[in-house]
């Protein structure tokens, strides 16, 4: 080997060497800080949300994102079973998990109320826990109404609050500030679960495709398992994501 060669190499060695003097403790320094994000964090990691990043304890559930920013429950204000006004301010702090019905409904909605029932018992002992039900009948469902209906299915905790009002405003909050189809004319209505995090936003897991689910069936219970068209119950998943934002 040349000597000219063997200069090229010491040159480089030491060009390597001062590299790792220098920069490889910077580097070490800003990972043990914070600094730069590890593969493994959720992407929700560095979300900025109301203005802040999300925390690094933030669960891998999605939030739904309109116009680039992620989706928040409207301002609301009903009437509860107990005739106590509730709104939206009083959900703050707790994960809830959303519904619209009608307590005459002989179809759909029966099912539903019993699936929540079995949600509410598997967090009765947590108070940040809650249920939001929404009459899309509230000419017929008053709170006394709502009261027997209440005690019908089971509703002990005091979180879960069915709720009356104006129909226009139960109709808007439905379709457009949690996006669940309602039918104002005939009744018509979907059977399923939105579920919200303690800072009021939509949150929900990944689909197949690495979209947010947005909603949960709220119709299949867990023993069924499937229904006649072979989907299958999420009321397990459900429990599961709840676990995940009271954790948060």
């Amino acid at each position: 080997m040349s000597k000219k060669a063997n200069y090229s190499y010491i040159g480089i060695a030491f060009i390597i060497l001062l590299f790792g003097i220098i920069f490889i403790p910077k580097i070490v320094d800003r990972v043990s800080n914070g600094d730069i994000s590890r593969t493994d964090e959720s992407r929700s990691e560095g979300l900025v949300v109301n203005g802040k990043k999300t925390s690094k304890n933030k669960s891998d559930l999605e939030y739904l994102i309109i116009d680039g920013q992620p989706k928040k429950v409207p301002e609301f204000s009903f009437t509860d079973q107990d005739g106590k006004t509730i709104t939206n301010k009083d959900y703050l702090g707790q994960v809830y998990v959303v519904d619209f019905f009608f307590t005459t409904c002989p179809t759909i909605c029966p099912r539903m109320s019993k699936n929540l029932a079995v949600i509410q018992d598997k967090f009765k002992d947590n108070p940040d826990f809650g249920i939001a039900s929404f009459s899309i009948n509230p000419e017929n469902d008053t709170p006394e109404v709502l009261k027997a209906y209440a005690a019908d299915y089971g509703v002990t905790s005091p979180n879960w609050h069915l709720l009356t009002g104006a129909k226009e405003d139960i109709y808007k909050l439905s379709n457009i500030g949690f996006n669940i189809f309602a039918n104002i004319e005939n009744f018509e209505h979907s059977g399923d679960f939105a579920l919200v995090d303690k800072e009021g936003y939509l949150r929900s897991r990944k689909d197949a495709f690495g979209n947010p689910k947005i909603f949960y069936k709220g119709v299949i219970s867990e023993q069924e398992k499937v229904d006649e068209d072979g989907n299958e119950q999420e009321i397990t998943v459900i429990q599961e994501d709840i676990a995940k934002l009271l954790r948060e």
